[in-house]
């Protein structure tokens, strides 16, 4: 785990929120995973349910947002886990007082932070929806949550550091680097939630204790 949670911290790059322009050639979804991005030999296309033989275009297209969403939340968690560990006691945020495993944190937060924190996800996750999905009064009965026919999954347009390639090779490649790290990010965050409600250890503790 500690292998994982190593090179999950390498994962959380910049590029991880690069965006995904529909005239890209990789930017089609279909029910079908062969061809597309993150399937790498010599798995492949890892589907060992079945899922997307059972999907329709848009629900693969939902399972892809859900998967990249996921994943650069936990790319940016592990991050998070590592960091606060490392500062706490010396950080200037709330008087350094928060310390121990990470898990612990949040729960040792200010009251008055709390809407700040609401807030600011409230307002992420209202932009990514205008963004992507189609306004809930105009989806059928039987379709609730469908995504904007224009809409690439993940597509947040934003690429501070300009990292996007131009050719669309290079850019697949991209796509595929960062739903594997999101994937690896995930399984580690899992493992750092689990191990530190074991023991009640933070994972830099563990790092060097063993060290």
């Amino acid at each position: 785990m500690k292998f994982a949670a190593v090179l999950a911290l390498f994962a959380a790059s910049a590029s991880a929120f690069s965006p995904m322009p529909a005239n890209k050639a990789s930017s089609a979804l279909s029910a079908s995973l062969d061809g597309l991005p993150g399937a790498l030999a010599p798995v492949g296309a890892f589907d060992p349910l079945g899922l997307a033989e059972k999907a329709t275009d848009a629900t693969l297209q939902r399972y892809r947002e859900a998967e990249l969403a996921h994943g650069r939340v936990a790319m940016l968690a592990v991050v998070g886990f590592l960091v606060g560990e490392k500062v706490e006691g010396s950080s200037f945020l709330f008087d350094a007082q928060i310390s121990g495993p990470a898990i612990t944190h949040i729960t040792q937060v200010p009251d008055g932070f709390w809407p700040v924190i609401i807030a600011f996800i409230g307002a992420y996750e209202a932009s990514r929806a205008e963004a992507g999905w189609v306004d809930p009064a105009d989806c059928p009965v039987d379709q609730p949550g469908m995504l904007k026919g224009d809409y690439l999954p993940g597509d947040l347009k934003f690429d501070p550091f300009g990292l996007m390639p131009e050719e669309a090779e290079e850019f697949e490649i991209m796509q595929t680097k960062e739903l594997q790290n999101g994937r690896l990010a995930m399984l580690a965050a899992a493992g750092f939630l689990a191990q530190e409600a074991v023991d009640g250890k933070g994972i830099i503790e563990h790092f060097t204790s063993s060290a």
